[in-house]
């Protein structure tokens, strides 16, 4: 059980005018923005690491790949595991995890030694991914539950705008294994944050667990999985090869690149406001709008305005994504029982999948074709996307305001 300090369901329903606890959200979402700057930063260092380790930059490069497959691997079974587990605990542990992962990656000469730590870090990213959506779902109201959890993701598009071009900065300040170290010191800090701020949640007791099935066969789970992989897979085809694209439209990559991150985190704040009234909303008109934006650089993709313009509505629709997709599998998982931890682990998986086959796809019709031939794929698989969104309005994505499942207006811990 969390200590006596600690907010529960029933108390914070005690308190209908408490506000969101923001530092303990702002700890979760900390921990979100160190999965995915671990995750990408070592794109940003590729030639000073493949220069200091002896090898290709195409070899350097599978610190990235071996990062996620850990993550699509563990993030399941991991949190399956470890669903009876106090969940700071279980935080706690994986930032543990990023500390000696990054120290290793930093101080290691062996290639082998360096793609094992990588490996290790991202197991313990998909256990984190796992975990992070229940847990901001546990520590408040259940009507604060959409705001808390667009609070909680903020670092996902931050870190996504910021990852790439932070490492190229700090390699060229203080080196690439530097730059490992920095993390390193950044993750012992954030377990301070942690202990300090964060308040504890317990597990599952055991006949309260949802199998992996249970959940899956949940109403409305597959369809938000679907559109995830879809709309996903769509943004990491452009995401992805978005320098090559820019270049060729005369664009300069960095400032679509900022962009974009500035415009998401108004896509953050737009969600965090909205969420709780009108999340199916949202979600179509994000999906919808990317569908559009696509169309926009299918069309008129070389002109360097077009694809600024491009960035702001993507950026827009983009930053609340992970926000919206963890509520509604949240919701829909936590209607039929406990599921929720099972369903972000299934997000977790999803997600990482599309970021593999949008990386595949993109580098495919790069190969046989030139840049022109992205956009039109991208709004293709966007408008599967918003088909599928649109169809799911009964249990994936009802209309209307969010309503609290019963079990967690009667006080239960999510």
């Amino acid at each position: 059980m969390p200590p006596s300090s600690s907010p529960s369901r029933v108390e914070a329903e005690s308190a209908p005018r408490a506000h969101l606890p923001r530092a303990a959200l702002s700890g979760l979402a900390a921990s979100g923005f160190l999965c995915i700057v671990t995750e990408t930063l070592p794109a940003g260092l590729l030639p000073q690491i493949a220069a200091g380790l002896r090898i290709s930059e195409a070899m350097a490069g599978q610190l990235v790949a071996v990062y996620a497959l850990g993550s699509l691997l563990a993030a399941i079974p991991l949190t399956s595991l470890t669903q009876g587990l106090p969940r700071r605990s279980v935080l706690l542990a994986t930032i543990v995890c990023f500390v000696v992962g990054n120290t290793l990656t930093a101080w290691a000469g062996s290639v082998a030694v360096i793609l094992v730590a990588r490996f290790v870090a991202g197991c313990a990213a998909g256990l984190a991914w796992g975990i992070l959506a229940g847990y901001a779902r546990s520590i408040v109201r259940p009507d604060q539950t959409g705001p808390a959890m667009a609070l909680a993701m903020v670092g996902v598009p931050l870190a996504l705008s910021l990852g790439v071009p932070l490492g190229t900065f700090l390699g060229g300040l203080v080196g690439w294994r530097g730059s490992f170290l920095i993390l390193s010191a950044l993750s012992i800090a954030l377990i301070g944050w942690i202990i300090a701020k964060v308040p504890d949640a317990p597990g599952r007791a055991a006949d309260a667990r949802s199998s992996l099935r249970q959940v899956i066969a949940t109403p409305g789970v597959a369809p938000i999985l679907l559109v995830i992989l879809t709309w996903m897979t769509a943004h990491n085809i452009l995401y992805t090869y978005i320098a090559p694209f820019a270049m060729a439209a005369g664009a300069r990559t960095d400032l679509v690149l900022l962009t974009f991150g500035v415009s998401s985190l108004a896509g953050i704040w737009v969600v965090g406001r909205l969420v709780d009234r009108m999340l199916r909303v949202l979600v179509l008109l994000a999906i919808g709008s990317f569908a559009a934006v696509a169309f926009l650089l299918t069309i008129a993709g070389e002109q360097g305005v077009a694809v600024y313009v491009a960035a702001a509505i993507w950026g827009l629709g983009f930053g609340g994504a992970g926000a919206m997709m963890q509520t509604a599998s949240a919701d829909a998982a936590d209607a039929a029982g406990d599921g929720v931890d099972l369903a972000q682990a299934m997000v977790t998986t999803a997600w990482n999948l599309a970021i593999a086959a949008g990386g595949a796809l993109g580098g495919t019709l790069l190969t046989t074709g030139r840049t022109s031939l992205l956009p039109p794929a991208v709004a293709a698989l966007a408008l599967i996307a918003f088909l599928i969104a649109l169809a799911a309005r009964r249990f994936a994505f009802p209309p209307g305001p969010r309503t609290p499942p019963p079990a967690a207006i009667s006080g239960r811990q999510v």
